[in-house]
């Protein structure tokens, strides 16, 4: 028997990923599609990708017609999604995509977001931490440059092949990630043709990295995280490194260890580097890794589709977990080429 999904911030990018991948979910059929500022407003005249979904319009922002949905997707700009969830019954499934669930620390939340802290869920990465998503009621999806980064460096962190104290990234993300919203920074005229660096040093992603690296280390962690914007519509390429004294075949039999019966996070053949483009359109995850030997250091990129991996297939494959279905279910890890 099909179970209902509701969707909590339908009309941005993030959610009209999540409504694609539910319209093929052989498990889930949509419920309410809510989208406060777009109440009343049908569906595919932001979503016109969708045609199944002419007829219907969103509805306004609730915890009432939300609840009657078997499982809660909510897909809301960061700090919106705490009181909401707050009064939704706390045996029904809520998803959260947005950051208001995800940190242990409330010094960490403060210094980062502006909203009051409301504590952790467990974090929805299941490649690393499944065992706390099977039957959860409350999942925070993690951040899509953290899910990059995480995915590349935790199984090596987590067999001490790398200096936890010496870890360097950077990604390389396309402007989806921003969301659906009016920024001068993000109009087509100012990032078509340029590449530019953004929240240097101070982007929220870092503490909720180095959150889950302390947990898989088993100690503390530095992290220097350098994102950047690149004129792309969805994406990320994210490159890790770590001071190390093993070497490429080390490396990555660790990875190949933590990742070869995933569906969805492959190591490539050796030689091949991973693409942003192509991992589009799907929830998987590409890695490779080599060493750099006059720097000792490891590097590690990591690609994936930002609304994919990084945000809604994150989420129905957690969904997935929480409601006891098969885990990959209205999901794949083929991309769209060209």
């Amino acid at each position: 028997m099909s179970r209902t999904a509701a969707v909590a911030g339908a009309s941005g990018y993030a959610g009209g990923e999540l409504l694609r991948l539910l319209l093929a979910h052989p498990d889930l059929e949509l419920g309410p599609l809510a989208a406060g500022g777009s109440a009343g407003q049908p569906v595919t005249d932001l979503h016109p990708h969708l045609p199944q979904l002419a007829g219907r319009s969103f509805v306004a922002t609730g915890p009432t017609a939300l609840a009657e949905a078997d499982v809660v997707f909510l897909a809301l700009p960061h700090g919106q999604s705490a009181a909401l969830a707050a009064a939704l019954p706390p045996d029904l499934v809520v998803i959260d995509l947005g950051a208001d669930h995800r940190l242990a620390s409330a010094v960490d939340w403060e210094r980062f977001y502006d909203t009051p802290y409301a504590g952790q869920w467990p974090y929805g990465l299941p490649e690393l931490f499944r065992d706390e998503l099977v039957g959860a009621t409350r999942v925070a999806g993690p951040g899509c440059n953290a899910t990059a980064m995480t995915l590349a460096l935790g199984p090596l962190v987590a067999a001490g092949l790398l200096d936890p104290l010496d870890l360097v990234t950077t990604t390389a993300s396309g402007t989806s990630g921003a969301g659906r919203c009016l920024a001068p920074g993000l109009l087509a005229s100012e990032v078509m043709g340029d590449v530019s660096a953004y929240k240097v040093a101070a982007h929220r992603h870092t503490p909720e990295v180095r959150q889950s690296l302390r947990r898989l280390a088993g100690s503390d962690v530095t992290l220097t995280y350098t994102p950047t914007l690149v004129p792309m519509p969805r994406g990320i390429l994210a490159t890790c490194t770590g001071r190390t004294r093993a070497g490429a075949a080390e490396l990555r039999t660790a990875l190949q260890d933590r990742y070869d019966a995933e569906p969805f996070v492959h190591v490539l053949p050796e030689g091949r580097w991973p693409r942003a483009s192509a991992t589009a359109g799907s929830n998987a995850c590409q890695l490779q890794v080599a060493v750099d030997a006059d720097s000792g250091r490891a590097v590690v990129v990591a690609a994936l589709d930002n609304l994919g991996k990084g945000a809604a297939g994150q989420a129905v494959q957690c969904a997935n977990l929480a409601l006891g279905l098969p885990e990959a279910a209205g999901l794949s890890a083929s991309g769209v080429a060209p």
